[in-house]
This record gives structure tokens, C-alpha cells and sequence, in this order.
């Protein structure tokens, strides 16, 4: 593991960790803001919502032929199919957290002059944040998970092209433990760093349990 992964292995992980990383980008800049307004328009939530239940049970890697079809057999197929499944928890989450705010705390401060846009910055989108990092680190192992599948064919480069194809279909099974073990290893890393951005944004939380 360690000889491989300044060379070829090395290679496929950043190619793989670009992909995750896009993907959780796309996901959190285009839920956020839906999330947002879902949850502050009561209306237009219930117009989405039973559309949002039928989507959101969707295993989404089923999409994936379709995505090749819409947008070719290229990286942007992968990142776009990851960050769909990232959006739909991503979106119920922030949803319903804006949703649970309490009346008194919105009112109190658009009586202090507050607009919609200053409710959406300080209110609804710090009130939501820490529920946004919960729900990415928890969905980290299945955006890996997706990966691996997504790696597997029409691609060159990526952890699971090199673990499928460059070294189990050719019988190189200790270059494929190896390839599994940076799999892990990118899935750890990103859980790790998710989870301090969560501490640094829940820092008097933390503070209040020790």
C-alpha cells in the first residue's frame, strides 16, 4: 500500500476524492438554498413535498445508465449521480430544520427590521448548518459506496476502476487490497474532516458536553 500510493494508486485516489468532493460541493450549494426555502414557504413545500417523498426512497446508482445517456460517459455523469443522492438528504434535512424553527425566535427578529434575506442568513441557514454537516458525514459511506460502483467501467482513472479492473480481473490481488484499503482510507478521511468542520461549526455544543 504504502509503495503504491505515491505511484499509479496514488493516481486513482485523487482522481476518486475530486469526484467526492465535486459531488458534496454541488450537493450542498444547490439543497441549502431549496432546503431553505422549502422550509420558510409553507406553500410551495407542500407543492414539492410529495414529489420530494416519491424521489427521495429512489436507490439513485439505478440512475446511472441514464446519466450516461444525459450526459455522457464522463466524470460529470459520477459526480452528478453522487451529489443527486447527497441533495435528497442534504434538502429533507435543512428542510425540516427551518421548518422546526420557532415562530417566536423569526418574529422577534424581523421586528428588529429583518428581511427575507437576513432571516435566510442569520437565522434559517445557522440554524440548519449543524444538521447539514450531520447529514454529509453520515452519507459519506454511501457517496463511497456509489463511487466504487460508478468507477467500475467506462472510466480510466478512479479507486474503483483500479481495485475492478487493473487489479482483480488481471489476478493482482495484493495491488487490489491495496486499492481497498485507500478506498477506505478516502471514506475515513472524509468522514474525519467532515466531522471537525461539524465540531469548529458546534464548537459550544461540545463545549457544554465536556
Amino acid at each position: 500500500f504504502f509503495r503504491s500510493l505515491p505511484g499509479v494508486l496514488g493516481v486513482h485516489f485523487l482522481a476518486s476524492a475530486v469526484r467526492v468532493l465535486c459531488a458534496i460541493a454541488i450537493a450542498v450549494i444547490l439543497a441549502v438554498p431549496a432546503g431553505l426555502g422549502l422550509g420558510q414557504f409553507k406553500q410551495v413545500d407542500r407543492i414539492f413535498s410529495p414529489l420530494i417523498a416519491i424521489l427521495y426512497p429512489i436507490p439513485k446508482i439505478v440512475l446511472l445508465p441514464a446519466m450516461y445517456i444525459l450526459v455522457g460517459i464522463t466524470d460529470v455523469s459520477k459526480v452528478l449521480l453522487i451529489a443527486l443522492i447527497l441533495f435528497f438528504q442534504v434538502l429533507v434535512v435543512v428542510r425540516d430544520e427551518a421548518a422546526a424553527l420557532h415562530p417566536e425566535l423569526i418574529l422577534s427578529v424581523r421586528s428588529l427590521g429583518a428581511g427575507r434575506k437576513a432571516l435566510f442568513r442569520y437565522v434559517y441557514l445557522p440554524a440548519s448548518l449543524p444538521a447539514v454537516l450531520t447529514s454529509i458525514r453520515v452519507s459519506v459511506g454511501t457517496a463511497i459506496a456509489v463511487l466504487f460502483i460508478a468507477e467500475q467501467s467506462l472510466t480510466q482513472y478512479g479507486l474503483g476502476y483500479y481495485i475492478v479492473v487493473e487489479t482483480y480481473q488481471v489476478l493482482r490481488y495484493p495491488e487490489m487490497y491495496a486499492g481497498i484499503l485507500a478506498m477506505s482510507l478516502l471514506g475515513v478521511l472524509l468522514y474525519l474532516a467532515i466531522e471537525a468542520v461539524e465540531r469548529r461549526v458546534n464548537r459550544h455544543l461540545y463545549a457544554e458536553e465536556s
